[in-house]
């Protein structure tokens, strides 16, 4: 528990030029979330659901970031920022990435099984950016400032909009996803 606080200290100092020490970074809401959700999710995993539900719910109501004790984080998760941020029971977040706040990592319905999104690792995801759905995010992308997502992201990717398109690497015009599925995959599903 100590190194995975130790650590959360570390990455906020790394990520956030505002943090000047390790002393400040307690007062990080998402240092105070990350430590509450592992608490939440080994409660989860022992299927001792209203406990770990009451912690995740004290959290958010002291830090304003709701993650479901379901959810899966992987290291080095920064949340900067963090109110109005909501990650749900089947979202798989991998290592090194950057949420900011007002994120929304939703289902879509009442689907039952996966029903959230999977964020590969060093991913940064733009304030007020909802990701909905089991879609996929690939490795190293970048998420814009109020993105709608609604389609898995390849990696390296960089999508903005309503709903998201990618911006190509090497030009300024935007594709659709559908496009850039079409041109890349001949049609494949991500």
């Amino acid at each position: 528990m100590f190194n995975n606080i130790r650590n959360d200290m570390q990455v906020i100092l790394k990520r956030d030029p505002a943090a000047k020490s390790k002393l400040e970074t307690l007062l990080y809401p998402s240092l105070m979330a990350m430590l509450i959700y592992r608490w939440a999710n080994k409660l989860y995993k022992k299927k001792r659901y209203f406990r770990a539900r009451l912690l995740s719910q004290w959290a958010r109501h002291i830090t304003g970031i709701e993650i479901h004790p379901g959810a899966t984080i992987g290291k080095g998760v920064f949340i900067d920022h963090g109110t109005g941020v909501v990650i749900g029971e089947t979202a798989v977040i991998g290592d090194n990435v950057l949420i900011y706040h007002g994120v929304t990592l939703g289902g879509i319905g009442n689907l039952q099984g996966k029903r959230h999104p999977t964020v590969g690792d060093n991913v940064t995801i733009g304030a007020g950016a909802k990701l909905l759905g089991a879609i996929t995010i690939g490795d190293n992308c970048k998420i814009g400032a109020n993105a709608v997502v609604l389609e898995s992201i390849p990696e390296g990717a960089t999508a903005v909009g309503v709903p998201a398109r990618i911006i190509p690497k090497k030009s300024s015009e935007i594709i659709e996803i559908e496009e850039w599925k079409k041109k890349v995959y001949n049609n494949m599903v991500i």
